[in-house]
């Protein structure tokens, strides 16, 4: 007797980009994240489909939160996709700016949403230096070469130098949202771009959210009670080097430095 053969629907394809935005290994960027967004979108036929981006991010850095964004809006483009995000815990600063390159922006109410802005600083140990005795010899071609060293004294022309940089970003996370969330954003430009996280509540009175859903919900939404997924994840490590045992430093160093980022985001939340 012959088998009978069901048709299965195709998976639902998920980018997940989880992390913080940064160019070093093991974060997320163009690097790690673009193979993963090129196969998603690859093979979804002349008809289109749907891609979902799987978002906990509180952000990072804004050039590669540019890149992502932008490659998955020509990705989708291309293929005729339709991009849905859903923000999980976190979709905030750079992690909300992957979620406006979606058509579609799902969170939990209780998601942690926006900060659409930008911060910037660092430390000064010219005292310190002083106390050590330590004399600092430092040798430019340029007089700005040198803006913004933590080792010589604050210049005034050199704050505001900075201050207008992050503006000048600023401007470019504000056009950005604008653009994507268009006839969607609700209220003024203080509340939307003021800087501040805040609940996925909020975000959904303000626009800048669609709906509340959470990926599983997202994922049954577009392909059925017993839909499966696909997931596209971010390479992580490379080549040969990737088998070999990493050295105790190297792991102290990374922890470190996840620790610290992370520490700093959950102090600034």
């Amino acid at each position: 007797m012959p088998r009978l053969m069901f048709w299965k629907p195709a998976p639902v394809r998920v980018i997940e980009l989880h992390g913080l935005l940064a160019v070093r290994e093991g974060a997320l960027n163009l690097k790690s994240v673009g193979p993963a967004v090129e196969r998603a979108f690859q093979g979804l036929g002349k008809r289109g489909g749907a891609v979902v981006l799987d978002i906990n991010s509180p952000g990072g850095s804004p050039v590669q939160s540019e890149l992502i964004g932008s490659l998955i809006r020509r990705r989708a483009e291309e293929a005729k996709a339709r991009v849905h995000a859903v923000i999980q815990d976190v979709g905030a600063s750079g992690g909300y700016w992957l979620a406006c390159a979606a058509d579609v922006i799902h969170a939990s109410a209780l998601s942690i949403v926006g900060s659409i802005g930008v911060v910037g600083g660092g430390f000064g140990v010219t005292d310190l230096m002083q106390r050590l005795g330590v004399e600092r010899r430092l040798y430019t071609a340029g007089q700005n070469k040198a803006r913004l060293d933590p080792f010589s004294p604050e210049r005034a022309e050199d704050v505001d130098f900075a201050k207008q940089v992050m503006a000048d970003i600023h401007e470019g996370f504000k056009d950005w949202v604008r653009a994507r969330r268009a006839g969607r954003l609700r209220g003024d430009d203080a509340a939307i771009f003021d800087g501040s996280f805040m609940l996925g509540r909020q975000a959904l009175e303000l626009g800048l959210i669609d709906q509340f859903n959470d990926l599983d919900g997202v994922v049954r939404s577009l392909g059925g009670p017993h839909a499966r997924t696909q997931v596209f994840r971010p390479v992580r490590r490379r080549g040969l080097m990737a088998l070999l045992p990493r050295r105790s430093a190297e792991i102290i160093v990374d922890a470190a430095l996840e620790a610290v980022e992370a520490r700093r985001f959950q102090i600034r939340m």
